[in-house]
C-alpha cells in the first residue's frame, strides 16, 4: 500500500521574512560550487525520495525558525545596544549646524543660480589685454597659458541671475580657451556672490548646474531598483534615504558643535546600520546575527583606526577642504575625523558581507539539517573566501579610482612608490584602505562562526522547531548508525 502524502508541517512565516529566505537562497546559489554545496544538493534530493518531499520545502520555502530561547538571547544582546544607540543619538543630538559668518573661499561661498543668455567670441587680447600682461616666459607652462590669453580666441558670455535678491540682474564672464569649463549658449550655471567686491565683480560663474542630469540618473536608478528588488528594492531605497539623514541631520552637525567625531560615527553608523538591516531583511534571527557580526567588526575598525592613525601620525587636514573645516572650526577634531570618515566608508560593504554569510549559513543548514556547528563553519567559510577575495579588491580599486589624479601627478614627478606612500595624503589612503579591508576580512569568520553556533543549537526538544526537526532528525539518526 502507498502511503498518502504528508502535508507540510513547516510553520509559515510572515510575507516580508519568506522574501529575506529567498535573498538568502540566491546567495547560496550563487556562491555555493564546491563540494559541500554538492553534496548537500544531492543528498538533499536522496533525502526527499524517502520523505514525501520533505527537503524542497527547506531548500526553497522559509528557513525554520529559531527557537525562543535562542531569540531571547539574541534579543537580550541586541535591545540594550539599540536603546544605547537611541540614548547616544538624543543626548549628541544637535539640532542643526552651527552659524558662522561666511569667509567667500571655497565651498564657504553664497551662490545663485544664473544662465547663460547670450556667447560672443571676441579677441582675447582686446578683453585680458589689462589683466594678463605677456611677460612670462613662453618656454613655461604658465608663459604659454599668459600668451594663449594673449593672442585666442576667447568667449563673451553674458550670465543672467536667475535666484536671490538680485534675479534678472546680469553680468559678462570672459572665457578663455584654455579654461577647463567652456560656457555654451543657455547653458544653467551656478554663480558666486561676493558682497564686498565692487559691482561688477560681485558675480562670477564657479560651476555648471547639473541638477537635471543628476535627477534623471537617481530616477533610472530608483526605478531598476524597485523593478528588479521589487518590495525587498523598495524597503532599500527607503533606508538608504534614511541613512542620509541620519548623515546629513546628525553625524555631520554633532562633529561641527564639536562633539566627539569617534563617538558620533560610531552612534551614527550603529543607527544606520540597525535601521537598515532590519528595514531591509526583517526582523529575524538571520538579520539580528549580521547585525552582530557587523558590530564586533564595526569595534575593530575603530580600534586598528585609532591605533594606526595616531601611530602614524596623520593629522587629516591633507588639502584645502580639511583645511577650510579646521579653520572655520578650529575645536574639530581632525584625526578623529578621518577615524569616523574610516568607519563610515566601511559600513556599507560590511552589511553586504555579513548578510551574505549569515545567508550562506541558513540555507546550507537547510539542506543538511545534520550538519553540526563545525561543519556549517567550514562549508559557509569556503563561501566567504570567495567574498574576501572580491570584496578586497573592490575597496582597493575604489580608493584608487577616487585617488587616480593625485597618483598621476606622483607619477608624473618620477616619485617613488616610499616616497608616495610616505606623503600624508596617500597614506591616509592606504590606512583607511587597509584598516577597512581587515575588518571585512574579520568580518567573514566572526559572522560565520555566530550564524553556525545559533542555527545550529536549536534542538527537536524545542516546542518551535520540533515539527520541523523531527522527521529529519530521524532519518539522519539511521545514517548515523551505519
Amino acid at each position: 500500500m502507498t502511503p498518502s502524502p504528508q502535508p507540510p508541517t513547516e510553520p509559515t512565516e510572515p510575507h516580508g521574512h519568506t522574501g529575506h529566505e529567498h535573498h538568502g537562497s540566491g546567495h547560496s546559489a550563487e556562491h555555493s560550487s564546491g563540494p559541500s554545496a554538492g553534496h548537500s544538493a544531492g543528498h538533499g534530493r536522496g533525502h526527499s525520495a524517502g520523505h514525501g518531499g520533505h527537503s524542497h520545502s527547506h531548500g526553497h520555502g522559509p528557513a525554520a525558525p529559531v527557537s525562543k530561547h535562542l531569540r531571547k538571547v539574541i534579543a537580550a544582546v541586541l535591545i540594550p545596544f539599540a536603546t544605547a544607540v537611541f540614548i547616544g543619538m538624543v543626548v549628541l543630538w544637535p539640532g542643526g549646524a552651527p552659524a558662522h559668518e561666511r569667509t567667500g573661499v571655497g565651498f564657504d561661498r553664497q551662490t545663485q543660480q544664473g544662465r547663460v543668455v547670450s556667447l560672443e567670441h571676441v579677441d582675447c587680447k582686446s578683453v585680458n589685454a589689462a589683466q594678463v600682461p605677456p611677460t612670462a616666459d613662453p618656454s613655461t607652462p604658465e608663459g604659454r597659458e599668459a600668451q594663449a590669453a594673449q593672442t585666442g580666441e576667447c568667449k563673451k558670455a553674458t550670465v543672467e541671475i536667475g535666484s536671490g535678491p538680485d534675479k534678472g540682474r546680469t553680468f559678462v564672464e570672459v572665457v578663455q580657451p584654455g579654461a577647463p569649463r567652456q560656457l555654451t549658449d543657455g547653458q544653467e550655471v551656478v554663480v558666486a556672490y561676493a558682497p564686498d567686491a565692487p559691482r561688477d565683480l560681485q558675480y562670477s560663474v564657479i560651476d555648471v548646474n547639473r541638477k537635471i542630469p543628476l535627477a534623471v540618473l537617481a530616477g533610472i536608478f530608483a526605478v531598476s531598483v524597485v523593478l528588479v528588488g521589487r518590495m525587498r528594492g523598495l524597503f532599500a531605497l527607503i533606508a538608504l534615504i534614511v541613512s542620509f539623514g541620519v548623515l546629513t541631520l546628525f553625524i555631520l552637525p554633532a562633529i561641527l558643535q564639536g562633539s566627539n567625531p569617534l563617538v558620533v560615527a560610531v552612534v551614527g553608523a550603529s543607527a544606520i546600520m540597525l535601521i537598515a538591516l532590519y528595514m531591509c531583511h526583517g526582523l529575524t534571527a538571520r538579520t539580528s546575527v549580521a547585525v552582530l557580526g557587523t558590530l564586533a567588526s564595526l569595534l575593530l575598525i575603530g580600534l586598528l583606526g585609532s591605533v594606526f592613525i595616531d601611530w602614524a601620525s596623520l593629522t587629516g587636514n591633507t588639502d584645502d577642504n580639511t583645511g577650510l573645516i579646521h579653520g572655520l572650526y578650529p575645536d574639530i577634531d581632525m584625526s578623529g575625523l578621518l577615524l569616523a570618515s574610516v568607519i563610515i566608508g566601511s559600513l556599507g560593504v560590511l552589511d553586504d558581507v555579513t548578510v551574505t554569510q549569515t545567508s550562506a549559513v541558513w540555507e546550507l543548514h537547510a539542506a543538511d539539517p545534520s550538519m553540526g556547528p563545525r561543519g556549517l563553519y567550514r562549508a559557509a567559510i569556503r563561501i566567504g573566501r570567495d567574498h574576501i577575495a572580491s570584496v578586497v579588491n573592490t575597496l582597493v580599486l575604489a580608493y584608487a579610482g577616487a585617488a587616480l589624479p593625485l597618483l598621476l601627478l606622483f607619477s608624473i614627478a618620477n616619485s617613488s612608490m616610499g616616497s608616495v606612500a610616505n606623503s600624508e595624503l596617500v597614506a591616509v589612503e592606504i590606512v583607511r584602505t587597509l584598516v577597512g579591508s581587515i575588518g571585512l576580512v574579520a568580518s567573514v569568520p566572526v559572522t560565520t562562526a555566530l550564524a553556525s553556533l545559533v542555527v545550529s543549537a536549536d534542538r527537536p526538544g524545542s516546542p518551535d522547531v520540533a515539527a520541523v526537526s523531527g522527521p529529519v532528525r530521524g532519518g539522519r539518526g539511521r545514517r548515523r548508525k551505519r
